[in-house]
């Protein structure tokens, strides 16, 4: 699920740098090609037929935490809050928010991707 949540939110982000280095070896954390290029086309979570619940909620909590100005609808955060314990929830912001620090610096330095998903 975190794999889920940082490629979601390195997407969101359209940081080129983030989204190599969080699809590497996505297909070992149980990612699949099309569930990659599904996050990658910003496909909406309910439109991930492969993924459970708990991980489209997840993959919609990272975009809303990547995305300006945050605003977080109630009937997601009552969601959240009946699909994930306090300790998951912190578990899932501070993933998204790690991911958005690195898109940011990330990109206002000019670093390209580093290949990592490279063949």
């Amino acid at each position: 699920m975190l794999k889920l949540v940082r490629l979601a939110a390195s997407f969101a982000t359209a940081c080129p740098f983030c989204a190599d280095m969080n699809a590497y070896q996505h297909r070992e954390a149980g990612v699949t090609d099309e569930e990659l290029e599904a996050l990658r086309a910003r496909v909406e979570p309910d439109d991930l037929g492969s993924l459970s619940e708990r991980e489209r909620l997840a993959v919609r909590y990272a975009r809303l935490a990547s995305q300006t100005p945050l605003h977080f609808p109630p009937e997601v955060v009552a969601a959240l809050q009946r699909s994930f314990g306090e300790r998951e929830l912190v578990v899932l912001a501070t993933t998204a928010a790690q991911v958005n620090y690195w898109a940011r610096l990330v990109q206002s330095l000019g670093i390209p991707p580093a290949g990592f998903t490279a063949p």
